[in-house]
């Protein structure tokens, strides 16, 4: 440390890693949007691995420059983003093949479906 003291250098100073807390973020969200017919959650899901793509490639080329608490964000959001994209495709899914088998009518009001066909 010294050394780089004597050259000039300065201390560095630690930063966030980039895009960690919005990653962390939209991973978090795709896992709760999968239940909104499962688009909000795949569109998330696609945006945080995107997002996680780009920033990990920055983190690795300075590894040092970063903290490592942002770098555990950026894992922590894409194993949520992963999660919520496996939920979003299983529920659009159901979604999809309940409209094909049952039609619109269905999920429109489910209990006159229900009480047509008692």
């Amino acid at each position: 440390m010294e050394n780089q003291t004597q050259q000039g250098y300065g201390p560095q100073v630690m930063q966030p890693a980039p895009n960690s807390t919005a990653v962390l973020v939209l991973g978090i969200v795709s896992i709760i949007g999968c239940f909104c017919y499962g688009i909000v959650g795949f569109i998330c899901g696609i945006i945080a691995l995107v997002l996680y793509s780009k920033s990990i490639k920055q983190y690795r080329l300075t590894p040092e420059a970063y903290t490592e608490s942002s770098v555990k964000n950026l894992n922590a959001g894409r194993i949520c983003a992963i999660i919520g994209l496996v939920l979003s495709a299983l529920y659009l899914a159901t979604v999809i093949f309940a409209i094909a088998f049952f039609g619109m009518e269905m999920l429109s009001n489910p209990q006159e479906f229900l009480d047509k066909y008692k």
